[in-house]
């Protein structure tokens, strides 16, 4: 058995149905079992770290993403019976990164209490994800233009279901045991050409207008805590004409080239409206 928290986030999805695609029993951890759509042949159960037991009982492996770890939920995993814990962790975890960066923490602590714990680890360290272009959903499906920051601002997007392919041959193979994989898109883009990607995706041509980030606030990140956007900002000022990292670790994991962002575009299309 194999536990995957985060079931309905993009990467947990995909595992999952990766997991039981390879014949694999799977407990899906979720905050809200009804309304998750997770597919049948998982075993979804809501997440309640008070009752271990019901979170971790056969089980011996653990798919973890950051904001679900802790001291008390790794203890209780190893005692039901869990011996190898792989963390979706982030890229922003390198020799020289800013320690005091808000990501960074997050993820070094998390890594740091999987270490305590005793428990065989792995740790996924991904860049930029590709699903970061769907901030730009909402405006794309109301017109052809796209606000946004930083329009020659450079990364190399990771496919979410490329992630879930390293960390499901982590999980079944073996041997990955006390390695960080940092992973990465096989090719560098800018913001404006994966804005363009979109567009040919949808069939459409998308104009990307560059906004002073001195004015950019919640309506274009919605989801970014306050606190947080500042130091966020200045992270992707960083990015502006500086080449990315990019490893070939999926491929050397999973047999299998990283997909580029125009694929993911293609595999997206309906989230941005679809087809003209």
């Amino acid at each position: 058995m194999i536990v995957v928290t985060g079931a309905t986030g993009n990467v947990g999805r995909a595992l999952v149905d990766r997991l039981l695609a390879a014949g694999r029993p799977v407990r899906a951890l979720t905050r809200d079992p009804q309304r998750a759509a997770l597919p049948e042949g998982a075993e979804v159960v809501r997440f309640q770290p008070d009752d271990p037991a019901a979170l971790f009982g056969g089980a011996t492996a653990l798919y973890l993403y950051a904001q679900a770890g802790s001291p008390a939920l790794l203890e209780a995993a190893r005692a039901h019976g869990v011996r190898h814990v792989v963390l979706l962790s982030s890229g922003i975890i390198q020799e020289g990164a800013d320690e005091t960066h808000p990501i960074h923490v997050m993820h070094a602590t998390v890594e740091q209490q999987i270490r305590d714990s005793g428990l065989d680890w792995t740790f996924l360290r991904p860049n930029a994800f590709a699903t970061n272009a769907l901030q730009w959903a909402p405006q794309i499906r109301a017109g052809n233009t796209v606000r946004g920051v930083f329009a020659n601002g450079l990364s190399a997007p990771i496919h979410e279901d490329d992630i879930a392919a390293v960390a499901e041959r982590v999980l079944l193979d073996g041997g990955h045991e006390g390695v960080a994989h940092r992973l990465t898109g096989p090719e560098a883009t800018t913001n404006a050409e994966q804005v363009a990607a979109v567009g040919a995706a949808v069939g459409r041509e998308l104009t990307f207008v560059e906004t002073d980030p001195r004015e950019a606030g919640p309506e274009l990140f919605p989801h970014v805590p306050p606190h947080m956007l500042e130091r966020l900002l200045r992270t992707f000022e960083e990015t502006v004409g500086v080449p990315p990292e990019i490893t070939d670790t999926v491929q050397k994991v999973t047999g299998t080239p990283a997909r580029t962002f125009a694929r993911w575009a293609r595999d997206h299309a309906d989230d941005f409206g679809g087809k003209a």
